[in-house]
Protein backbone atom coordinates (compact mmCIF):
# COMPACT_ATOMS: atom_id res chain seq x y z
CA UNK A 1 0.00 0.00 0.00
CA UNK A 2 1.04 3.54 -0.67
CA UNK A 3 1.16 5.90 2.29
CA UNK A 4 0.00 9.40 1.39
CA UNK A 5 -0.74 12.53 3.39
CA UNK A 6 -3.02 15.57 3.44
CA UNK A 7 -1.00 18.35 5.09
CA UNK A 8 -2.39 21.14 7.24
CA UNK A 9 -1.16 24.64 7.88
CA UNK A 10 -2.42 27.74 9.64
CA UNK A 11 -0.81 29.54 6.70
CA UNK A 12 -0.08 28.28 3.20
CA UNK A 13 3.61 28.56 4.00
CA UNK A 14 3.18 26.22 6.97
CA UNK A 15 1.06 23.84 4.89
CA UNK A 16 3.70 23.76 2.15
CA UNK A 17 6.40 23.07 4.72
CA UNK A 18 4.35 20.20 6.14
CA UNK A 19 4.00 18.80 2.63
CA UNK A 20 7.75 19.06 2.12
CA UNK A 21 8.40 17.23 5.38
CA UNK A 22 5.85 14.53 4.54
CA UNK A 23 7.50 14.04 1.15
CA UNK A 24 10.87 13.55 2.85
CA UNK A 25 9.21 11.09 5.21
CA UNK A 26 8.09 8.97 2.28
CA UNK A 27 4.53 10.12 1.53
CA UNK A 28 3.94 9.26 -2.13
CA UNK A 29 1.06 11.68 -2.71
CA UNK A 30 0.22 15.00 -1.04
CA UNK A 31 -3.47 15.87 -1.08
CA UNK A 32 -5.22 19.24 -1.02
CA UNK A 33 -8.74 19.53 0.37
CA UNK A 34 -11.45 22.08 -0.36
CA UNK A 35 -13.40 23.64 2.49
CA UNK A 36 -11.47 26.34 4.31
CA UNK A 37 -9.09 26.73 1.36
CA UNK A 38 -9.33 26.30 -2.40
CA UNK A 39 -8.05 22.84 -3.32
CA UNK A 40 -6.43 24.12 -6.50
CA UNK A 41 -4.67 26.98 -4.72
CA UNK A 42 -3.40 24.60 -2.06
CA UNK A 43 -2.26 22.13 -4.70
CA UNK A 44 -0.28 24.91 -6.38
CA UNK A 45 1.47 25.71 -3.09
CA UNK A 46 2.33 22.03 -2.58
CA UNK A 47 3.57 21.65 -6.15
CA UNK A 48 5.97 24.54 -5.70
CA UNK A 49 7.30 23.23 -2.40
CA UNK A 50 7.99 19.62 -3.44
CA UNK A 51 9.72 17.68 -6.17
CA UNK A 52 8.88 13.96 -6.09
CA UNK A 53 5.50 13.32 -4.43
CA UNK A 54 2.44 13.42 -6.62
CA UNK A 55 -0.01 16.25 -5.91
CA UNK A 56 -3.72 15.45 -5.71
CA UNK A 57 -6.97 17.18 -4.86
CA UNK A 58 -9.17 15.44 -2.35
CA UNK A 59 -11.37 16.83 -3.44
CA UNK A 60 -12.20 19.64 -5.87
CA UNK A 61 -15.93 20.39 -5.86
CA UNK A 62 -17.00 19.28 -9.33
CA UNK A 63 -20.14 21.36 -9.85
CA UNK A 64 -19.01 24.76 -8.55
CA UNK A 65 -16.65 25.25 -11.51
CA UNK A 66 -17.37 24.76 -15.19
CA UNK A 67 -15.74 21.64 -16.66
CA UNK A 68 -13.61 23.92 -18.84
CA UNK A 69 -12.22 25.84 -15.86
CA UNK A 70 -11.59 22.59 -13.99
CA UNK A 71 -9.78 21.20 -17.03
CA UNK A 72 -7.64 24.33 -17.36
CA UNK A 73 -6.74 24.37 -13.68
CA UNK A 74 -5.73 20.72 -13.89
CA UNK A 75 -3.51 21.40 -16.91
CA UNK A 76 -1.84 24.31 -15.14
CA UNK A 77 -1.28 22.29 -11.98
CA UNK A 78 0.12 19.39 -13.94
CA UNK A 79 2.57 21.75 -15.64
CA UNK A 80 3.45 23.45 -12.36
CA UNK A 81 4.16 20.10 -10.69
CA UNK A 82 6.13 18.66 -13.58
CA UNK A 83 3.55 16.04 -14.46
CA UNK A 84 2.78 14.98 -10.91
CA UNK A 85 -0.86 16.08 -10.69
CA UNK A 86 -3.93 13.92 -9.92
CA UNK A 87 -7.36 15.52 -9.94
CA UNK A 88 -9.84 14.19 -7.40
CA UNK A 89 -13.43 15.32 -7.95
CA UNK A 90 -16.45 15.09 -5.68
CA UNK A 91 -20.06 16.18 -5.87
CA UNK A 92 -20.40 17.54 -2.35
CA UNK A 93 -23.92 17.57 -0.93
CA UNK A 94 -27.00 19.37 -2.22
CA UNK A 95 -27.09 22.03 0.51
CA UNK A 96 -23.46 23.00 -0.07
CA UNK A 97 -23.92 23.33 -3.84
CA UNK A 98 -27.26 25.09 -3.88
CA UNK A 99 -27.05 27.27 -0.77
CA UNK A 100 -23.33 27.99 -0.45
CA UNK A 101 -22.44 28.22 -4.13
CA UNK A 102 -25.79 28.82 -5.87
CA UNK A 103 -25.22 26.06 -8.44
CA UNK A 104 -27.65 23.30 -9.50
CA UNK A 105 -27.01 19.92 -7.91
CA UNK A 106 -29.29 17.91 -10.18
CA UNK A 107 -28.86 14.15 -10.15
CA UNK A 108 -25.31 13.93 -8.85
CA UNK A 109 -24.28 10.69 -10.58
CA UNK A 110 -25.39 11.88 -14.00
CA UNK A 111 -24.04 15.35 -13.30
CA UNK A 112 -20.60 14.01 -12.37
CA UNK A 113 -20.53 11.66 -15.37
CA UNK A 114 -21.08 14.62 -17.71
CA UNK A 115 -18.51 16.72 -15.87
CA UNK A 116 -15.77 14.11 -16.20
CA UNK A 117 -16.65 13.48 -19.85
CA UNK A 118 -16.40 17.19 -20.66
CA UNK A 119 -13.10 17.63 -18.83
CA UNK A 120 -11.53 14.79 -20.78
CA UNK A 121 -13.11 15.97 -24.04
CA UNK A 122 -11.59 19.41 -23.50
CA UNK A 123 -8.15 17.94 -22.80
CA UNK A 124 -8.36 15.88 -26.00
CA UNK A 125 -9.46 18.73 -28.28
CA UNK A 126 -8.35 22.03 -26.78
CA UNK A 127 -5.13 22.38 -28.84
CA UNK A 128 -6.71 21.49 -32.19
CA UNK A 129 -8.87 24.54 -32.78
CA UNK A 130 -11.78 22.27 -33.61
CA UNK A 131 -15.27 22.89 -32.31
CA UNK A 132 -15.88 21.20 -28.97
CA UNK A 133 -19.49 20.19 -28.35
CA UNK A 134 -21.02 18.09 -25.60
CA UNK A 135 -24.75 17.81 -25.18
CA UNK A 136 -26.04 17.00 -21.74
CA UNK A 137 -28.73 17.47 -19.13
CA UNK A 138 -26.44 19.12 -16.59
CA UNK A 139 -23.26 20.35 -18.29
CA UNK A 140 -23.86 21.09 -21.97
CA UNK A 141 -20.71 22.62 -23.46
CA UNK A 142 -20.18 24.29 -26.82
CA UNK A 143 -16.80 25.90 -27.53
CA UNK A 144 -16.01 27.53 -30.88
CA UNK A 145 -13.12 29.74 -31.91
CA UNK A 146 -10.82 28.43 -29.20
CA UNK A 147 -7.37 26.94 -29.53
CA UNK A 148 -5.07 26.48 -26.54
CA UNK A 149 -1.54 27.58 -27.56
CA UNK A 150 0.16 25.48 -24.89
CA UNK A 151 0.71 21.72 -25.00
CA UNK A 152 -1.27 19.21 -22.99
CA UNK A 153 0.47 16.26 -21.32
CA UNK A 154 0.94 13.12 -23.38
CA UNK A 155 -0.08 11.10 -20.33
CA UNK A 156 -3.71 11.88 -19.46
CA UNK A 157 -4.10 13.44 -16.02
CA UNK A 158 -5.62 10.78 -13.72
CA UNK A 159 -9.17 11.51 -12.57
CA UNK A 160 -10.23 10.14 -9.18
CA UNK A 161 -13.79 10.31 -7.88
CA UNK A 162 -14.91 10.60 -4.28
CA UNK A 163 -17.86 8.33 -3.50
CA UNK A 164 -19.58 6.49 -0.66
CA UNK A 165 -23.05 5.66 -1.99
CA UNK A 166 -23.49 2.65 -4.28
CA UNK A 167 -24.36 4.50 -7.50
CA UNK A 168 -21.53 7.01 -7.22
CA UNK A 169 -19.10 4.24 -6.26
CA UNK A 170 -20.08 2.28 -9.38
CA UNK A 171 -19.49 5.42 -11.43
CA UNK A 172 -16.01 5.75 -9.91
CA UNK A 173 -15.25 2.19 -10.93
CA UNK A 174 -16.60 2.69 -14.43
CA UNK A 175 -15.02 6.03 -15.42
CA UNK A 176 -12.47 6.86 -12.74
CA UNK A 177 -8.77 6.17 -12.48
CA UNK A 178 -9.20 6.06 -8.71
CA UNK A 179 -11.76 6.08 -5.90
CA UNK A 180 -11.43 8.20 -2.75
CA UNK A 181 -13.32 7.73 0.51
CA UNK A 182 -14.21 10.41 3.00
CA UNK A 183 -12.22 10.46 6.22
CA UNK A 184 -14.24 7.69 7.90
CA UNK A 185 -14.06 4.33 6.13
CA UNK A 186 -13.41 1.16 8.10
CA UNK A 187 -11.84 -1.98 6.56
CA UNK A 188 -15.15 -3.81 7.00
CA UNK A 189 -17.15 -1.14 5.23
CA UNK A 190 -14.62 -0.99 2.41
CA UNK A 191 -14.69 -4.76 1.97
CA UNK A 192 -18.45 -5.31 2.26
CA UNK A 193 -19.97 -2.14 0.79
CA UNK A 194 -17.47 -0.30 -1.38
CA UNK A 195 -15.47 -2.94 -3.24
CA UNK A 196 -18.52 -4.88 -4.56
CA UNK A 197 -20.00 -1.70 -6.06
CA UNK A 198 -16.63 -0.56 -7.35
CA UNK A 199 -16.24 -3.93 -9.06
CA UNK A 200 -19.68 -3.62 -10.66
CA UNK A 201 -18.61 -0.30 -12.12
CA UNK A 202 -15.28 -1.65 -13.35
CA UNK A 203 -17.08 -4.50 -15.07
CA UNK A 204 -19.13 -1.99 -17.09
CA UNK A 205 -16.00 -0.58 -18.72
CA UNK A 206 -14.53 -2.57 -21.59
CA UNK A 207 -11.11 -4.01 -20.84
CA UNK A 208 -10.86 -2.44 -17.40
CA UNK A 209 -9.70 -4.41 -14.36
CA UNK A 210 -9.49 -3.79 -10.64
CA UNK A 211 -5.78 -2.98 -11.07
CA UNK A 212 -6.74 0.03 -13.20
CA UNK A 213 -8.46 1.76 -10.26
CA UNK A 214 -6.49 3.14 -7.31
CA UNK A 215 -8.54 2.52 -4.15
CA UNK A 216 -7.72 5.37 -1.76
CA UNK A 217 -8.89 5.10 1.84
CA UNK A 218 -8.88 8.42 3.64
CA UNK A 219 -8.34 8.26 7.38
CA UNK A 220 -8.48 10.77 10.17
CA UNK A 221 -5.26 9.95 11.99
CA UNK A 222 -4.51 10.95 15.57
CA UNK A 223 -1.29 9.68 17.14
CA UNK A 224 -0.29 10.31 20.73
CA UNK A 225 1.48 8.46 23.50
CA UNK A 226 -1.76 8.82 25.49
CA UNK A 227 -4.56 6.97 23.62
CA UNK A 228 -7.23 9.04 25.39
CA UNK A 229 -5.67 12.24 24.04
CA UNK A 230 -5.53 10.74 20.56
CA UNK A 231 -9.22 9.82 20.74
CA UNK A 232 -10.23 13.25 22.03
CA UNK A 233 -8.46 14.97 19.14
CA UNK A 234 -10.15 12.72 16.56
CA UNK A 235 -13.66 12.99 18.02
CA UNK A 236 -14.43 16.32 16.37
CA UNK A 237 -13.98 14.88 12.88
CA UNK A 238 -16.40 12.05 13.67
CA UNK A 239 -18.90 14.57 15.01
CA UNK A 240 -18.67 16.65 11.84
CA UNK A 241 -19.57 13.68 9.62
CA UNK A 242 -22.20 12.37 12.01
CA UNK A 243 -24.35 15.47 11.41
CA UNK A 244 -24.89 14.39 7.78
CA UNK A 245 -28.14 12.46 7.56
CA UNK A 246 -27.16 10.77 4.30
CA UNK A 247 -24.47 8.86 6.21
CA UNK A 248 -27.09 7.13 8.39
CA UNK A 249 -26.58 3.75 6.70
CA UNK A 250 -22.83 4.07 7.15
CA UNK A 251 -23.11 4.61 10.90
CA UNK A 252 -25.77 1.90 11.20
CA UNK A 253 -23.46 -0.59 9.47
CA UNK A 254 -21.02 -0.11 12.35
CA UNK A 255 -23.74 -0.42 15.00
CA UNK A 256 -23.52 3.31 15.71
CA UNK A 257 -27.00 4.55 14.78
CA UNK A 258 -27.81 5.64 18.34
CA UNK A 259 -24.40 7.23 18.72
CA UNK A 260 -24.96 9.22 15.52
CA UNK A 261 -28.38 10.32 16.75
CA UNK A 262 -26.81 11.68 19.94
CA UNK A 263 -24.52 13.85 17.82
CA UNK A 264 -27.41 15.02 15.64
CA UNK A 265 -29.39 15.94 18.76
CA UNK A 266 -26.47 18.02 20.02
CA UNK A 267 -26.16 19.70 16.62
CA UNK A 268 -29.88 20.54 16.57
CA UNK A 269 -29.59 21.92 20.07
CA UNK A 270 -27.14 24.51 18.81
CA UNK A 271 -23.65 22.98 18.92
CA UNK A 272 -21.60 24.00 15.90
CA UNK A 273 -20.48 21.31 13.44
CA UNK A 274 -16.88 21.87 14.52
CA UNK A 275 -17.70 21.58 18.22
CA UNK A 276 -19.36 18.20 18.66
CA UNK A 277 -16.48 16.19 20.10
CA UNK A 278 -18.14 16.00 23.50
CA UNK A 279 -21.11 14.18 21.97
CA UNK A 280 -18.99 11.56 20.22
CA UNK A 281 -18.53 8.22 21.97
CA UNK A 282 -15.16 6.50 22.25
CA UNK A 283 -16.53 3.52 20.34
CA UNK A 284 -17.32 5.80 17.39
CA UNK A 285 -13.74 7.04 17.37
CA UNK A 286 -12.31 3.53 17.71
CA UNK A 287 -14.47 2.15 14.90
CA UNK A 288 -14.00 4.96 12.41
CA UNK A 289 -10.62 6.64 12.88
CA UNK A 290 -6.97 5.77 13.33
CA UNK A 291 -6.49 7.05 16.86
CA UNK A 292 -4.04 5.78 19.44
CA UNK A 293 -0.34 5.20 19.97
CA UNK A 294 2.06 4.75 17.04
CA UNK A 295 1.74 1.00 17.36
CA UNK A 296 -2.07 1.24 17.47
CA UNK A 297 -2.19 3.36 14.33
CA UNK A 298 0.36 1.22 12.49
CA UNK A 299 -1.87 -1.79 13.15
CA UNK A 300 -4.93 0.08 11.88
CA UNK A 301 -3.10 1.01 8.68
CA UNK A 302 -2.05 -2.62 8.20
CA UNK A 303 -5.69 -3.71 8.41
CA UNK A 304 -6.25 -2.26 4.91
CA UNK A 305 -3.52 -4.38 3.35
CA UNK A 306 -4.96 -6.38 0.47
CA UNK A 307 -8.17 -4.35 0.14
CA UNK A 308 -6.89 -0.79 -0.41
CA UNK A 309 -4.09 0.41 -2.67
CA UNK A 310 -3.45 3.71 -0.94
CA UNK A 311 -4.01 5.07 2.56
CA UNK A 312 -4.41 8.85 2.84
CA UNK A 313 -3.71 10.12 6.35
CA UNK A 314 -4.84 13.51 7.59
CA UNK A 315 -4.64 15.16 11.01
CA UNK A 316 -7.75 15.94 13.06
CA UNK A 317 -8.78 19.58 12.72
CA UNK A 318 -12.41 20.06 13.74
CA UNK A 319 -12.75 22.04 16.93
CA UNK A 320 -9.03 21.94 17.75
CA UNK A 321 -6.71 24.89 18.34
CA UNK A 322 -3.78 25.25 15.95
CA UNK A 323 -1.26 24.09 18.53
CA UNK A 324 -3.00 20.70 18.86
CA UNK A 325 -3.41 20.21 15.12
CA UNK A 326 0.27 21.03 14.70
CA UNK A 327 1.25 18.46 17.33
CA UNK A 328 -0.98 15.82 15.72
CA UNK A 329 0.52 16.56 12.30
CA UNK A 330 4.08 16.21 13.56
CA UNK A 331 3.24 12.80 15.01
CA UNK A 332 1.75 11.58 11.73
CA UNK A 333 4.72 12.71 9.66
CA UNK A 334 7.05 10.99 12.12
CA UNK A 335 4.97 7.80 11.84
CA UNK A 336 5.09 7.90 8.03
CA UNK A 337 8.86 8.17 8.21
CA UNK A 338 8.99 5.26 10.65
CA UNK A 339 6.80 3.05 8.46
CA UNK A 340 8.60 3.88 5.21
CA UNK A 341 12.08 3.83 6.71
CA UNK A 342 12.76 7.34 5.38
CA UNK A 343 14.56 10.12 7.23
CA UNK A 344 12.12 12.81 8.34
Amino acid sequence: MRLTYQPWGETLAELADAGRRAERAGAEVLWASELHRSATGTAAALAGATSTARIGTSIVLAFTRSPMITALEALDLDELSGGRFVIGLGSGVRRLNEQWHNVPFGKPVGHLRETVHNIRLFWDACTTGAEIRADGEFEPMHIRGYERPYPVPERPIPVYLAAMGPLMTRLAGEIGDGWISHELCSPGYLREHILPDLTLGIDRADGKTRHDVDVVVSACCSVAADPALARRRAAGVVGFYATVRTYADFFAFHGLAEDQQAVIDAFRAGAGADHLAGSVSDRMVDALTMAGTRDDVAARIAAYDGIADTVKLSPPTHGLPAVEIRAAQDEIIALIGELTGATT
